[in-house]
This record gives C-alpha cells, sequence and structure tokens, in this order.
C-alpha cells in the first residue's frame, strides 16, 4: 500500500487577521507541492460569512472545494456557531463585553478541541486522512489534539519573528522585568532582552503590559499566549517547528535568536494570488479602483485602521480635516459601524479630494500605481502587504503587537514614520500632515523612505520567488511532512 499523500490541515480563530494569512498559506501549499492535499478550518460562525451559500446561521456547513479537491473548507464548532449579535469576526465579540468576550473565549477553547478532533477522525474515515497539523495563534489546543492522535504539528505564527522573541523570553524569565518597567509608567523606558536591541516599553505587545491584568477587555488573550508557549514547550523530544509569516532577510536577528529554541521557518509574506475570500462585505463593483485609475502616480493617501477599528468622532473628524488640508487624493476606510458619525461629518467638511468606502480590497489598492502613503495601524497583515506593495507608511498603533511592528518600519527597515497621538490615541490633523509629509514631500527625508520601500519591495519578492528563502523554507517543510506521512 502506498503511503498517504501529505495532507496539511490549517486551523485558525476567526478574525479575519487570522483567517487572511492562514487561508493565504493553505493556497501557497498547494502551489509549491502538487501531491499535497490541504484542508482549512475555522468556526462555523466565520465558514458560513466566508461562503453564505452554504447557508446562514446554523444552516448545512458543507465542505467547499478548491483546486479540484485538494483544497477542502470545512469548519469545526466553537459552542456558539452564530453570528448573532457579532460585530468583530467572531461570536461574542462586540462591544465592550468583556463578560462575553471572556465567555466566548472560554466557549472556543472547551468545545475547538472536541470539534477539531472529531474532524480529523472523519478525514481519516473517508481516506484522507491528516498527516501535518499547522496552527494560528489562538488555538494552543491544537498541538494536544494533533499528539493525541499521534501527527505532527507546527505552529503558524502570523506575526514578526520579533514579536514571536519578545514573547518567548517573557514567558521564560522575564516577565518581572517587564512588569516592572510598564508598572514605572514612563513608555520611553528602554526593556533589554537577549538578543535583540533595546525596545521602549511603547514598542513592546500590549498583550505583556495592559492586558495582564484580569480586569483588562483582553486578558483571556494573554493567557492564550501562556497556554501556547507551554504547549511549544511540551516538544520534548524536538524542536517545535514555527512557521513564520515574513521572511529571513526582514529580519536576520531574530530568526538566529528564536532559533536556537525552535525549528524558524519563515515562509512570507504570504499574499493572496487573487480574489481574496473574508468574512466582511465585500464590493464587487469595486468603483474605488475606477477612482484610483482616474488619480496621478503616487498621489493617493490610502488610510485604513483594520478590520478590527472602531472610530471616535473625534478621531474621525481630525482624519477628515488633516485629509483635506493635506490637499491630496485620499482613500479613506470607514466601517459601517461608523455610518451614523460618517453622514454627520461629510455634511459638515466634505470629503472634497478623497472618497470614502466600508471595505475594501486592501492589496489590490496598494498594488495601484497611484497609492503613495498607506495611514495604518500597523497589524501585520498590512505591514506585510506595504512593504511587498513597495508602499511607504504612517504607522498609527493601538493593539497587540502593532507598535513593534511600527519601530521595525520606523527604525529596521526606515519605509515610513510613526505618528503621535495625544494622551487619549487620537491622531490629529496636524500630525497626520506632517508625517503624510515626511513620506510624500519633496524632501531628503522622504525621497529615502520611499528608496527604501522599493529596496524592501524587491527583497520580498526574491524570497516569495521560485528558490527564494521564504519559498525554500516552505518547500522544506512540505518535503519534512511528506517523509513521515
Amino acid at each position: 500500500m502506498s503511503p498517504p499523500r501529505p495532507h496539511f490541515l490549517v486551523l485558525t480563530f476567526p478574525l479575519q487577521g487570522h483567517i487572511a494569512p492562514a487561508l493565504r498559506l493553505a493556497r501557497r501549499l498547494l502551489a509549491v507541492a502538487p501531491d499535497v492535499l490541504v484542508t482549512f478550518s475555522t468556526t462555523k460562525a466565520a465558514h458560513s460569512r466566508m461562503f453564505p451559500s452554504n447557508g446562514e446561521q446554523g444552516g448545512d456547513h458543507r465542505a467547499e472545494e478548491e483546486d479540484d479537491g485538494r483544497l477542502e473548507l470545512l469548519p469545526f464548532s466553537d459552542g456558539t456557531d452564530s453570528w448573532e449579535g457579532t460585530k468583530d469576526g467572531y461570536a461574542g465579540g462586540g462591544g465592550d463585553d468583556v463578560e462575553a468576550f471572556n465567555a466566548y473565549v472560554a466557549s472556543f477553547h472547551a468545545v475547538g478541541p472536541r470539534s477539531v478532533g472529531e474532524l480529523v477522525d472523519a478525514l481519516a474515515a473517508r481516506g484522507r486522512p491528516v498527516t501535518r497539523v499547522v496552527y494560528t495563534l489562538m488555538l494552543p489546543w491544537a498541538a494536544d489534539v494533533a499528539r493525541r492522535r499521534g501527527v505532527p504539528s507546527a505552529l503558524y505564527w502570523i506575526q514578526p519573528v520579533v514579536v514571536f522573541a519578545i514573547y518567548h523570553h517573557y514567558f521564560h524569565g522575564y516577565a518581572d522585568v517587564i512588569a516592572e518597567h510598564h508598572r514605572r509608567g514612563d513608555p520611553s523606558l528602554l526593556v533589554e532582552l537577549p538578543g535583540m536591541a533595546p525596545l521602549a516599553v511603547r514598542d513592546l505587545p500590549t498583550f505583556l503590559t495592559e492586558s495582564t491584568d484580569p480586569a483588562n477587555y483582553f486578558h483571556t488573550v494573554f493567557l492564550t499566549f501562556r497556554d501556547l508557549f507551554d504547549t511549544l514547550d511540551k516538544e520534548t523530544n524536538s524542536k517545535a517547528t514555527i512557521l513564520v509569516n515574513s521572511c529571513k532577510e526582514l529580519e536576520v536577528s531574530a530568526v538566529t535568536t528564536v532559533g536556537k529554541k525552535h525549528d524558524v521557518l519563515p515562509v512570507g509574506p504570504v499574499l493572496p494570488t487573487g480574489d481574496e475570500t473574508s468574512i466582511f462585505k465585500q464590493d464587487a463593483d469595486a468603483k474605488y479602483m475606477e477612482w484610483l485609475d482616474t488619480k496621478p502616480e503616487n498621489s493617493v493617501v490610502y488610510v485604513s485602521f483594520g478590520s478590527l477599528a472602531t472610530m471616535g468622532k473625534e478621531q474621525l473628524h481630525e482624519l477628515l480635516l488633516g485629509l483635506e488640508e493635506i490637499r491630496r487624493p485620499y482613500l479613506l476606510v470607514v466601517r459601517k459601524d461608523n455610518k451614523a458619525m460618517l453622514a454627520e461629518a461629510e455634511a459638515e467638511m466634505g470629503p472634497k479630494n478623497g472618497i470614502l468606502v466600508e471595505w475594501c480590497d486592501q492589496v489590490r489598492v496598494l498594488s495601484h500605481a497611484a497609492v503613495g502613503c498607506f495611514v495604518t495601524h500597523c497589524g501585520w497583515n498590512s505591514v506585510a502587504e506595504s512593504m511587498a506593495s513597495g508602499v511607504p507608511m504612517v504607522g498609527v498603533p493601538k493593539v497587540s503587537e502593532q507598535g513593534t511592528n511600527a519601530r521595525l518600519v520606523e527604525r529596521e527597515w526606515r519605509t515610513g514614520v510613526g505618528a503621535g497621538v495625544d494622551n487619549g490615541g487620537v491622531l490629529h490633523a496636524g500630525e497626520l500632515r506632517r508625517c503624510v509629509e515626511e513620506v510624500m514631500g519633496d524632501g531628503t527625508s522622504a525621497a529615502e523612505v520611499r528608496r527604501m520601500a522599493e529596496v524592501w519591495k524587491r527583497v520580498v519578492a526574491e524570497a516569495m520567488g521560485n528558490g527564494g528563502s521564504s519559498y525554500c523554507n516552505l518547500v522544506a517543510f512540505v518535503d519534512g511532512a511528506r517523509s513521515t506521512a
């Protein structure tokens, strides 16, 4: 009997920022190895939003297939399986209700392992056994599900290697050091971690500073990261395998540092190869693309703070004021949650020089020749997409690892600048104008930012191309899985 074909089960948390890189990786696996099979799985709620033909809210979640059946899209249960009352892409995840969020995460961790285990068993029963489980950040239990069935697993780290290194040091002896620096209340204080350049407290992931407090909204996320690193430490027979959505060239020293403990394989930045499936409403007409076609090269300011960002009235007012004063064309993404404020702002002040949309295909926008600057929250997907497109950035980080990413953009890669905000986290019009001028203006510093953006664009393209570092790492990972299938 011939051995089973390599079959990767790719599992992810039901947030768009997790789904996108995980589904991109699934399709990338198919692209580099024509003999492999892949099953992509997120929760039933997210699955039904992505593939509404399967029925809404608890309907028939039958398999979707792509690439002649080599890629299957099958959901697992998180114990809720409904989009009722959701806002941000997961059941129970809307608003500021800490108890509701905690209840959802508890359900996800309790029901998810059972459901994924049943999925693995069902695939084996119909002759499609899983030979390697790949899971993203919020699923530490996925490794245990795989281990109990004798299946190897790998973590897909969807943030930079530098961020992984920070978390690793925190959970291996540096928690008190970071806590003490944060307690002193000065965000500019420098923290020194082994093998890394000093980092200011403001540059550290907020889950390791603010979210360690049990009263914090994201405390359960902090606990999940703690469990994740405990899970990696259980790999006692060999180094844990960590796939990273970055490339070696972007993070040479961090890869070396983390590689002493784990088998680190940078395989990115993994970008979509065509139209991308999203849990958010998509505009098939894409009139914003037609609008971009009418604008000169490198003239448009693109502004988006990510799929989770909500915007207060003051912030929206300051953004529109600053964008109009810049007197450059702009494309501003404002989630539909802000419709009432948006209508009020539009009635008061325009817009005159730009357009506002609820959603856009970000990769297509960043790839358009008219776009000259990206004002971003610095989520890693957005940073990676901007780097791959050679678009300079203005960083306005808010939560999670976004501050770390913004520091990398400004200090390490020199492809953008960081924007200052007030004590309430609001980016004011004058600061927005200053930062946009720093990357789009006629000065030498702006020219250097644009030059470095082009340099890193070529580096990322080479890493992802045939024979590049990320391509070879992914091929090596598949070959390793093939040998153990």
